[in-house]
């Protein structure tokens, strides 16, 4: 399979997008935050020749365009409408992984008729009740997770010793790696880490998108994880009506990536489903 690698002129931002340019029903992959589309490669590899994969950089990360903006959900989204009338995508099956799949959420709830069935992977719409009103040239740009690293690394032995560190499984390692690059200042990540901390500063709760998605829906989480507590998922599975969910075995936050072929077997009676 070979993968294009392009870029999608929206509005306000130039969008990076790998597409496999199959022939099928379109499959559209989220990432989550400081990832990339570069993250569903396996993914690619095994729904390639049944489905159209496509799987953005979104604002913010990889090769897509920072914009100054307030990384909300809803302007995600609309990226998301923008990329498939480009494409000319009338529809797809939508996966969202973490702040992905509060993108993917939001594009089923906003805009029902672009998106046929929806995964939603290890994310919970728990977030604070009211946005934040804090001006954007306020909003401090230190990145929660990145703020102590020595950005940039003055060399790829620093950034690969700093990263696995910090880094607490070989899948985060891996998730951080794809996205260094060198720079003419040093090793530097391709997300923005002000693009990282806007967006966190601006989350919101969305539980009451939930009951909007009429589409199937499969949700995803990891095991023992905090991302999405039992009484969470009760709660989502409660106020979604066309609605099934699945526990990975694996407790890594990654469920896409912790146990690819668990997830296969899930994500593929998923699919016969709808």
């Amino acid at each position: 399979m070979n993968l294009h690698r392009r870029f999608a002129k929206l509005n306000d931002v130039d969008l990076f997008y790998l597409d496999t340019g199959s022939k099928g029903p379109a499959i559209l992959c989220l990432h989550g935050r400081w990832g990339r589309g570069e993250t569903w490669y396996d993914f690619m590899q095994r729904y390639g020749d049944r489905y159209r994969i496509i799987a953005p950089d979104q604002r913010g990360h990889g090769w897509s365009g920072k914009p100054l903006c307030r990384y909300t959900a809803e302007e995600m989204a609309d990226d998301m409408v923008q990329l498939l009338n480009i494409l000319e995508i009338d529809s797809a099956i939508v996966v969202g992984h973490s702040m992905g799949g509060q993108v993917a959420g939001y594009l089923a709830a906003l805009d029902p008729k672009l998106v046929e069935a929806l995964a939603i992977l290890d994310k919970s719409p728990a977030g604070p009740a009211e946005r934040s009103r804090i001006p954007l040239s306020e909003i401090k740009a230190v990145d929660p997770v990145t703020k102590d690293w020595p950005l940039p690394f003055d060399s790829l032995k620093q950034a690969d010793y700093y990263i696995r560190k910090e880094a607490t499984t070989e899948i985060s390692y891996s998730y951080f790696m794809s996205s260094l690059i060198e720079t003419p200042e040093g090793y530097n990540m391709l997300f923005s880490t002000e693009a990282m901390a806007v967006g966190i500063a601006y989350n919101q709760d969305w539980h009451h998108l939930l009951p909007s998605i009429e589409c199937p829906v499969l949700l995803v989480r990891a095991k023992d994880n905090e991302a999405v507590p039992d009484e969470e998922l009760s709660r989502m599975q409660a106020l979604i009506a066309n609605c099934r969910s699945y526990t990975m075995s694996h407790p890594h936050h990654n469920v896409y990536l912790s146990d690819k072929e668990e997830f296969y077997t899930c994500f593929d009676e998923f699919l016969r489903s709808i």
